[in-house]
């Protein structure tokens, strides 16, 4: 069976902050899409939750994952991060073979 990702604390929080001056809070989706330099690549954005969405919810706020992206985000962790180039949602893939260097790209 499949494990679902996970969300860290730190990946909330930051989520929580940027919905703190929002009208309407969104939600952070965490998709998984063809192309990127490594064969997939990842697509993080504020979004809605659609009918076919695993949510993952702490504290009020979402982070959503679309059937289609689910298998490939199996046991993954979503975080955020802030570095020198700069803070950033992250995700750590235990199902990627590879990956690039800007860390949206990976292989499986």
């Amino acid at each position: 069976m499949l494990l679902p990702p996970k969300v860290t604390d730190r990946a909330f929080a930051r989520l929580a902050e940027i919905n703190e001056d929002a009208e309407a809070p969104q939600a952070l989706r965490v998709a998984v899409d063809g192309g990127g330099c490594s064969g997939f690549q990842y697509d993080i954005r504020l979004d809605q939750p659609e009918d076919d969405d695993l949510v993952l919810e702490k504290d009020g706020q979402k982070v959503l994952v679309d059937s289609v992206s689910l298998p490939f985000l199996a046991d993954a962790v979503i975080d955020f991060t802030e570095e020198l180039i700069g803070a950033r949602f992250v995700i750590e893939n235990p199902n990627a073979t590879s990956s690039c260097g800007c860390g949206t790209s990976f292989s499986m």
